[in-house]
């Protein structure tokens, strides 16, 4: 009989919780329906937001990997020009923190007859740095006779700037002798790394037109020389 009276009480009780509800729905439906489609718009910006933004950490990411990936490949590798008494001379890509030894281990090393004395084995090289291993006859000839090292029609006095291995650039076969930027002919500036017959030209033209220079730094007002030149020739010359 409880039972039997329960299950009344329940049917009766759901009727009329359903009736208020379909009651309420249908008075304010128009309500509830603009509600609906704006929790809908909602949830659609919000999901186009986050894949907007999952898309630019993508792109972001990916840019900066090109970017690194650029700066470590530029950075890491240097190409160096190893010539003379090595097995196999020619132009070769080594880790940028190689030195002048594994340069030319990178060569193929040096072959019989070789001579380094001038070399400094251990200086780490440059971005287009050449380093020319010279024989004993040479080297003998640099110190005995005042002779110059012929390598591609370009005299090279070791150490000069050619060589970029060398010991010390300040250093001349046989003689300390430097050149006056003051009085030098044209042929004696010549001599000087770097300098061609424009420049020597350029030089003396501007010591007629300016007078005699007054500091070695004053060379680099000439037309065509620089810093770069002036470093390679500032051990080599004098007022």
């Amino acid at each position: 009989m409880c039972f039997y009276l329960y299950n009344i009480f329940r049917k009766i009780t759901r009727k009329v919780v359903m009736n208020k509800v379909f009651y309420y729905i249908r008075r304010f439906k128009i309500i509830i329906i603009l509600f609906l489609i704006l929790i809908f718009l909602c949830i659609n910006i919000m999901s186009n937001i986050n894949d907007k933004n999952e898309k630019n950490d993508v792109e972001i990411f990916e840019q900066n990997d090109e970017v690194v990936t650029e700066e470590t490949t530029d950075k890491k590798m240097y190409v160096v020009d190893v010539k003379g008494m090595v097995l196999n001379p020619g132009v070769y890509e080594i880790d940028k923190d190689s030195r002048v030894l594994e340069a030319i281990n990178a060569a193929g090393g040096v072959i019989e007859g070789a001579n380094t004395e001038y070399l400094n084995l251990s200086k780490k090289i440059k971005d287009e740095m050449v380093i020319i291993v010279y024989s004993n006859e040479e080297i003998e000839k640099i110190k005995e006779e005042n002779e110059k090292i012929v390598y591609i029609e370009k005299e090279c006095t070791c150490p000069d700037s050619i060589n970029d291995a060398c010991i010390d650039k300040s250093m001349e076969t046989g003689n300390n002798k430097l050149i006056s930027i003051n009085s030098a002919t044209l042929d004696e500036l010549m001599t000087l790394p770097g300098i061609g017959k424009s420049k020597a030209n350029s030089i003396i033209d501007y010591r007629e037109k300016n007078g005699n220079f007054k500091t070695l730094e004053d060379i680099m007002n000439v037309s065509g020389i620089g810093e770069d030149v002036y470093s390679k020739i500032k051990d080599y010359i004098k007022l």
